[in-house]
């Protein structure tokens, strides 16, 4: 597991913005936080250091056991509740409970890692009575050209278990107070999907060359 500050967040969807020499670049915008500390785990007390975070009101339909964990708290009850573990204790430090955190910990030009969920969107056709079109993919090849079905074609499936990791996707623009990151590149999971942003476990070429310099 990843052990590098993060925040959860839902995709909005793709567009385009210019860079300063007019070329565009196609980015993802996804809705980071604001997320809030739940709980702290330390080496000492629970064999490992982490965040506990929250992320989205969660009005009603509220279990005991999970009030009672947001009352300890004192924190209103969230829909998403995730674990960020990272690399060492003295990483706490600064955090407490209650605590909000928002985008303002990425920077442009940053590099980060997205994880998320994907999987094709596909559904079958009208459930209603005498459609004779339920379960099935539909057209996957014309008979005449090409006569064959496309390698890596699209099929149908249950949604969702394919967790993905996208690695050194570039921060392009972050902005605060819509609570907004805009990612280059495409990331995994369709628009409205969960995913976890976080602070880049590989460090780039740039980076590398620094620590073998300071070795020296």
């Amino acid at each position: 597991m990843a052990r590098k500050e993060g925040l959860i967040g839902r995709k909005i969807g793709m567009t385009q913005v210019f860079s300063d020499d007019g070329s565009h670049v196609p980015v993802t915008v996804i809705e980071a936080g604001p997320c809030t500390i739940i709980g702290i785990r330390t080496q000492e007390s629970h064999g490992y250091d982490a965040l506990q975070i929250g992320f989205g009101a969660k009005k009603k339909n509220v279990s005991k056991p999970a009030a009672g964990v947001f009352k300890k708290a004192n924190v209103a009850p969230m829909r998403v509740v995730r674990e960020v573990r990272l690399e060492k204790t003295d990483k706490l430090q600064g955090y407490q409970i209650g605590q909000a955190l928002t985008v303002e910990m990425f920077t442009a030009g940053e590099l980060v890692d997205v994880v998320g969920v994907k999987r094709y969107g596909w559904y079958g056709g009208d459930a209603t009575h005498g459609s004779m079109f339920h379960r099935a993919p539909g057209s996957i090849g014309a008979s005449s050209d090409p006569s064959r079905v496309w390698p890596g074609h699209h099929m149908p499936g249950r949604m969702g278990g394919a967790r993905r990791t996208v690695l050194n996707l570039s921060v392009v623009r972050v902005m605060l107070e819509q609570n907004l990151v805009l990612i280059r590149g495409a990331v995994p999971g369709a628009n409205g999907s969960l995913v976890m942003l976080r602070k880049s476990v590989k460090a780039t070429k740039a980076q590398q060359a620094q620590k073998i310099a300071e070795k020296k």
